[in-house]
């Protein structure tokens, strides 16, 4: 579970209520303005997609409540490792230390330089595998990103219906009127709140997952090719240190 969702939504509720005023938060509940933009956005969200990418939806925002990154240091240790046990009892020994491994990009790297692969086919191989998840995401992402979009003119789109009811019913009654108006209203307020405090946090939160996954597989591609190079475990750290901020890159033996 990723804490920080949880806590951001908590915050971002808790000061949108205290904003509102809890006695008046029942008078902000408005069911019909929630169908048109609920039902509107994600009726316009389906009409733009395939339908397979529809039904990844629970997927991707799975991936954005519930993902646990690695972190980088992690990655570099393990790479380090495995040039520790190629260095001492030769490449081919990694083929059994990658057995328990369930990272699939880092086991194919490294199956692939056991087998003696071109270092130049490996980087293309993998980085065509870098490429095609980073499109992956972005399709996953984009679901979001066009509930972002279109949330705010459904919410617009209720308001007009409501003003349009609230002004068909004739202007005899000024409470009715203005019980109307303020119906009208929340409907916009719903879209605003769903594309800035749901869909735009998700999408970027998606956008999030998908760096640091690519860090972590760069991380794995230049390591799997030093170690194939025969490179000083030493070396293989120092090349991969390189990707982290510069205040974490110092090594435990230098520290």
């Amino acid at each position: 579970m990723d804490i920080a969702t949880i806590i951001g939504y908590v915050l971002a509720g808790g000061f949108l209520i205290a904003g509102i005023g809890v006695s008046k938060v029942p008078g902000f509940i408005d069911l019909p303005s929630l169908l048109i933009v609920g039902g509107g956005a994600s009726g316009a969200v389906i009409v733009s997609f395939p339908m397979e990418h529809i039904k990844k939806f629970v997927i991707v925002t799975k991936n954005a409540w519930l993902h646990t990154a690695q972190q980088p240091i992690e990655m570099i240790k393990r790479m380090v490792e495995f040039a520790e046990v190629a260095r001492r009892d030769g490449i081919l020994a990694l083929e059994n230390v990658t057995e328990n491994v369930e990272d699939e990009f880092l086991v194919k790297g490294i199956q692939l330089a056991v087998d003696g692969t071109d270092p130049e086919l490996i980087e293309n191989i993998m980085m065509t595998e870098l490429e095609t998840m980073e499109e992956r995401h972005g399709k996953g992402k984009a679901l979001y990103e066009k509930l972002e979009k279109y949330a705010p003119a459904w919410g617009m789109i209720g308001t007009l219906i409501g003003l349009i009811n609230m002004l068909g019913g004739g202007m005899e009654d000024p409470n009715a009127l203005t019980s109307g108006m303020a119906v009208a209203l929340i409907t916009t307020m719903y879209g605003s709140i769903c594309a800035n405090l749901l869909f735009g946090p998700i999408a970027d939160k998606l956008q999030m997952r998908n760096d640091e996954e690519i860090l972590m597989k760069q991380i794995v591609l230049e390591g799997v090719k030093s170690i194939q190079a025969g490179d000083n475990p030493r070396i293989v750290e120092q090349k991969l240190r390189i990707y982290l901020p510069p205040s974490e890159r110092q090594s435990d033996a230098e520290g």
